[in-house]
């Protein structure tokens, strides 16, 4: 269901990071139908131009998408340079992440830092990049959306890097309301629960869709998420209706976060051949992403 008019964010400039897959793609799908200009990041060229080719069947404005890694603060600077050349940008959709299930006790310096470079470090450059803009040339009206997870609030064993890097976004997210709110600039933040993509299910489940049927089973609601109702809010919070919040972090998640605390603590009771399994699993689908890019 479409709660809105078709024109509801017409005449906005929408920057979605990681806006070739998952999340990311829907968001910029349902942002562009709703008539905003769009641009999609991320590091993989292939998705980002099937993507841009989705937006442009639409008939709106043809989207700007371009490969660029955020853990790099230069690029990112150069990226935001060029689009703010066009013309300034009115929103940002934190969403490029990055994230697998590991025993923390068996995480390197190097599998840490493939999450909090992505999540914690990249979240900021692309933040400053775009916010420092908007600062320094008056405009008002900006809005930036993150996308998070509800175990910034209960923590999650066996996803610590990306509960810590989170927690940081938050902590971004608020600081920031507070600094650039006289300025007219607004931050909030999305904790989906279960909205499971082909690359959430083989990083943190194995590759095993049928374990994702215990997020069904221990959700409240009986059920797991719907795209269309994570865009739909992110469309919201990017628009004009929403002038007065800012510094929140809104759970979607059908009350899981309430009923079943810390989010991955089943896998307790896995074993070493299961945790082989889900490693295995995450460093395929990685490789199968290294191929899509070569290719």
């Amino acid at each position: 269901m479409n709660p809105f008019r078709d024109d509801l964010l017409e005449g906005k400039r929408i920057l979605v990071t990681g806006g070739g897959t998952g999340l990311g793609r829907e968001m910029a799908l349902k942002f562009a139908s709703l008539g905003a200009q769009v641009a999609i990041i991320g590091r993989r060229e292939q998705p980002l131009r099937e993507t841009a080719e989705e937006i442009a069947a639409l008939g709106r404005a043809r989207p700007f998408w371009r490969s660029c890694d955020i853990r790099d603060a230069d690029a990112v600077d150069r990226l935001v340079e060029a689009l703010f050349a066009q013309a300034p940008l009115t929103g940002l959709v934190n969403n490029a992440a990055g994230n697998f299930a590991a025993r923390t006790k068996d995480l390197s310096p190097r599998g840490f830092n493939a999450i909090a470079d992505i999540v914690f470090r990249g979240s900021f450059y692309v933040t400053q990049a775009v916010g420092k803009r908007w600062l320094a040339g008056g405009w008002r009206g900006g809005s930036i959306v993150s996308i998070l997870a509800t175990w910034v609030l209960n923590g999650t064993p066996f996803m610590t890097p990306s509960a810590m890097s989170k927690a940081g976004v938050l902590a971004m997210t608020r600081s920031l309301a507070i600094e650039w709110g006289p300025y007219g600039v607004r931050l909030n933040a999305i904790a989906p629960g279960a909205f499971p993509t082909p690359g959430a299910v083989e990083r943190t489940m194995g590759g095993d869709a049928g374990r994702a049927g215990i997020a069904i089973e221990r959700n409240p609601s009986g059920r797991i998420g719907e795209m269309e109702e994570l865009t739909n809010l992110a469309a919201f919070l990017v628009s004009d209706a929403s002038p007065y919040l800012t510094g929140e972090m809104i759970c979607l998640d059908g009350g899981a976060h309430l009923a079943t605390g810390a989010n991955f603590s089943f896998m307790a009771s896995y074993g070493d051949a299961e945790w082989a399994a889900i490693r295995q699993a995450a460093r395929a689908a990685d490789g199968k992403a290294a191929q899509e890019a070569s290719t």
